[in-house]
């Protein structure tokens, strides 16, 4: 795996002529990058210190248009910028792009001051929190998603129609049937592993044309960004072979959704703060008050786990995405499943996300109402056993995006935990989307009421 380009390293390649090109990258509340693309020398003369953006890119929708309503910015505030502050230790190559290299920065604004509503700084936030507690939070993300016959163009211009997956077979684990993508997944592992990201491996997944990437843990900061730049990835590597690919949580009615669960853990120095060798499970009390915290304030957080109308789609029994907030011991039909029983690597999985969440503000999420259970001592349950779909004793997910934005909306713990203007930024944010759905006519309302209703 290459190690992160020193600026001396830049420096080396811009001389050569090997690197003419960086691009300078901040994440927006959808998760993506957003940014310019600088010559070299102009980056290391002058943008090495800072750059600047719209500050629109921190109050759009998903689609980029402009919504009323943000405290942040707006119309009337003359939309005005954002001080982009690169973070050296994220820069790196970008292999599938000629003489090509990448930062990420945070976000500030005009005094030097963290923008809190920018999602690198929500997460920072929340790890500070955890460093004055003594504990180093530690998070994996997996990234599914689905890879189609056909390319972008193409797909649009069908006006996503008869869309055809590039494998016509649920491959979950199949060696043979994922041969015949590995001219897309096997370059999609080895840049990023060149970039620094260390890939462990890909596998097919549960549905037609499914595919999953894991990415070894790291510190929760590092594992956001690996998740982002791996995503972006992904979706430019499969569009340079011809194919589109779509995080969307739930893309057809009738498909298994895609899923982005959150592996997380505490460590204390070295020594991972959740393993207890003489504890049930072997998890420690810290533990246990940690997913207590997760497990009281999982509708609280929902909405930073699944932001979208269609996110709630995926949602469905029988469908390995669950619908119940338990916690059980290694069990795929829980809300919360513990992982590495008995081991040093004892962890707790989160199995809400879904794959278009935001991984920043999602384990911001996490780490908030973990947090919480520690402070507040909360007491853990016992694990739910068994098929835990049906159980109607044990509290239901939020089941649409209305009900994750009242819950997050009225949250004491967060508002504590994120500060108002968070708060409010990204209610709003979630009620923009929600009245920009409710407006919409669907192929479904027409195919069931043009001509019967």
């Amino acid at each position: 795996m290459t190690a992160p380009l020193t600026l001396d390293d830049l420096t080396a390649a811009a001389a050569t002529g090997e690197i003419d090109t960086v691009l300078v990258c901040i994440v927006d509340m959808q998760g993506r990058l957003q940014g310019k693309r600088f010559h070299v020398s102009n980056f290391l003369e002058h943008a090495v210190v800072e750059t600047h953006c719209c500050n629109y890119l921190l109050a759009t929708d998903v689609i980029m248009s402009t919504p009323e309503g943000f405290a942040s910015t707006s119309w009337a505030s003359g939309y005005g910028d954002y001080v982009m502050k690169p973070d050296l230790a994220t820069l790196r190559r970008v292999p599938w792009l000629e003489g090509t290299a990448m930062i990420l920065c945070d976000v500030l604004d005009h005094h030097g001051h963290p923008v809190s509503e920018s999602p690198r700084q929500i997460l920072q936030k929340q790890i500070a929190r955890a460093e004055a507690m003594g504990l180093s939070p530690m998070m994996a993300t997996e990234l599914e998603f689905f890879l189609y016959a056909r390319s972008y163009d193409e797909i649009r211009h069908s006006g996503w129609r008869d869309l055809e997956t590039l494998s016509p077979y649920n491959q979950d684990y199949s060696i043979q049937m994922t041969s015949r993508e590995e001219y897309v997944m096997r370059p999609i592992r080895n840049h990023l592993y060149a970039m620094g990201v260390p890939v462990e491996c890909t596998k097919g997944e549960a549905e037609t044309g499914q595919e999953e990437l894991n990415i070894r843990y790291a510190d929760a900061l590092t594992c956001a960004d690996h998740h982002v730049i791996s995503k972006h990835a992904i979706k430019e590597i499969a569009h340079q072979q011809g194919h589109g690919a779509t995080f969307m949580a739930k893309w057809q009615a009738d498909k298994v959704g895609s899923a982005a669960h959150i592996h997380q853990s505490l460590f204390r120095g070295t020594e991972n703060a959740f393993y207890d060798k003489d504890g049930a499970h072997c998890m420690s009390q810290t533990m246990r008050h940690y997913v207590a915290g997760l497990l009281k304030y999982a509708p609280d957080v929902t909405l930073l786990l699944a932001p979208y109308v269609n996110s709630y789609k995926r949602f469905v029994p029988g469908t390995f995405a669950p619908t119940k907030t338990a916690w059980s011991v290694d069990n795929r039909t829980a809300g919360f499943r513990l992982v590495g029983e008995h081991t040093k690597g004892v962890r707790i999985e989160c199995r809400i996300p879904g794959s278009d969440m935001n991984p920043y503000l999602a384990c911001a999420a996490q780490l908030a109402a973990g947090l919480a259970g520690i402070e507040e001592k909360l007491e853990l349950s016992d694990p739910v056993k068994g098929d835990i779909y049906g159980m109607d004793h044990v509290p239901d997910v939020p089941s649409t995006l209305r009900a994750s934005i009242e819950a997050f909306a009225g949250s004491k713990m967060l508002r504590a935990a994120l500060g108002d203007a968070v708060m409010e930024h990204y209610t709003h944010a979630a009620r923009v989307e929600q009245a920009d759905f409710d407006r919409t006519v669907t192929d479904y309302e027409l195919a069931r009421g043009f001509e019967r209703a």
